[in-house]
């Protein structure tokens, strides 16, 4: 699917004092683009999935286009899966019958996001995706964006985009994480600092310390990207950058996004011992098996007092915890353990709120009606926060378990 030629090389080379997505969006175009340019280039991947593919197939049907190249296309059912009702399962079946009749690769093993990061996205890529959090990829030295169902028709008719290319907003990590402090809570944390939109169509690019973590905590934080405002989201970066921000994190709290927006964050200490009736551990942002086995340590041999729904990122992510005891140790705790997907994200099934309730979740955003009726509340948090949360029941330090 993907190859890098001579000349991207060569172009890549040229454009070292730039910034990654700048970087990235020379080399695709074959010369050097300034930000705030318009350009027109060819993806690598573009995909969508079982909510946002049903609008974009009666967007090529209604054009009567066919599409450009099938083998850059992926359709992914992880939203509802398995279908929670007649609707959706007729969504579904439009998405198979329109891969099958178009030659277009069909995936049904998990979280979208976590997929392209298993299996498909290279540094140097351009990915689209019918979902804001496409940004995800971008922590694998790709340029991923989220588009609009319309574009992504678009996109699979001609093989082709356009892009502003966007001014990039660097953010340096320093320091030495504390224990019981991870990738969410950092994540968190910029998001506090930067604000809602503070990086409104912009490429945010970790450096520093970000530069040598897991893949798994370099996923997690371009992941909230978006939810700065962001175009996408990438670990690494060059010298021109537009904003900048320098982040110590040798004395970071864990934190705890509060309703009704990520950037809403601040130290456990300031909400512990808020109840909660729902914790959910997994989606793209911490389904991870690193993210598992934190919340394994913490909930092993105890009990959870609050309803706990788990929900690994992707079927190897799964098949993962399983070998290692910790899917057992979810279940022997009380938790729901829940098939690879987006599960109870987005409020449509396996875990919706009722009026009034309370989550604390690890995925990445907390909008009002976001898991359920607008009634309820949701406070975002790292793995470890969450299964600390789940045993006592009530929003808690993970730091004391550890």
């Amino acid at each position: 699917m993907y190859s890098r030629s001579s000349k991207t090389k060569k172009a890549l080379e040229e454009c070292r004092r730039l910034g990654l997505a700048q970087k990235i969006l020379s080399a695709k175009a074959g010369r050097e683009v300034q930000p705030g340019e318009i350009i027109v280039v060819e993806p690598d991947i573009i995909f969508a999935h079982d909510t946002t593919a049903p609008l974009a197939i009666e967007a090529i049907e209604r054009l009567g286009r066919e599409i450009a190249d099938p083998t850059r296309v992926i359709f992914f059912i992880d939203h509802v899966v398995p279908p929670s009702n007649v609707d959706a399962a007729t969504l579904q079946k439009t998405l198979r019958t329109f891969a099958k009749k178009h030659g277009i690769k069909l995936i049904a093993d998990g979280v979208c996001h976590q997929i392209i990061a298993e299996r498909l996205a290279r540094p140097g890529m351009v990915i689209v995706g019918g979902d804001s959090h496409t940004c995800t990829s971008g922590a694998l030295g790709a340029f991923a964006a989220g588009m609009g169902s319309t574009d992504i028709a678009i996109a699979m008719s001609t093989g082709k985009i356009w892009l502003r290319v966007p001014d990039s907003y660097g953010i340096r990590l320093e320091g030495t994480l504390p224990l019981g402090v991870g990738a969410k809570d950092i994540a968190l944390k910029v998001c506090s600092l930067v604000g809602d939109a503070g990086a409104d169509y912009m490429a945010v690019e970790y450096t520093g310390l970000a530069e040598r973590m897991l893949l798994a905590d370099k996923l997690t934080l371009t992941n909230l990207a978006v939810e700065m405002g962001a175009k996408t989201g990438l670990v690494g970066g060059g010298s021109e950058c537009t904003k900048t921000l320098e982040l110590d994190v040798s004395d970071l709290n864990p934190q705890v996004a509060a309703p009704p927006t990520p950037s809403n964050a601040k130290p456990v200490q300031e909400v512990k011992g808020v109840a909660v009736d729902q914790v959910v551990i997994g989606t793209c942002t911490n389904g991870r098996i690193e993210d598992l086995r934190i919340a394994g340590t913490i909930l092993k041999g105890r009990h959870a007092e609050a309803r706990t729904v788990i929900v690994p990122a992707s079927r190897a992510v799964y098949l993962q915890a399983i070998s290692e005891g910790l899917i057992e140790t979810f279940i022997e705790c009380g938790a729901f353990v829940c098939p690879p997907g987006c599960g109870p994200c987005l409020g449509r099934h396996m875990g919706a709120l009722a009026p009034g309730e309370v989550c604390l979740s690890t995925s990445n955003r907390n909008f009002i009606g976001r898991m359920g009726d607008p009634s309820s509340k949701i406070y975002l948090a790292s793995p470890a926060t969450a299964a600390a949360t789940a045993v006592e029941g009530k929003i808690t330090d993970p730091r004391r378990f550890m």
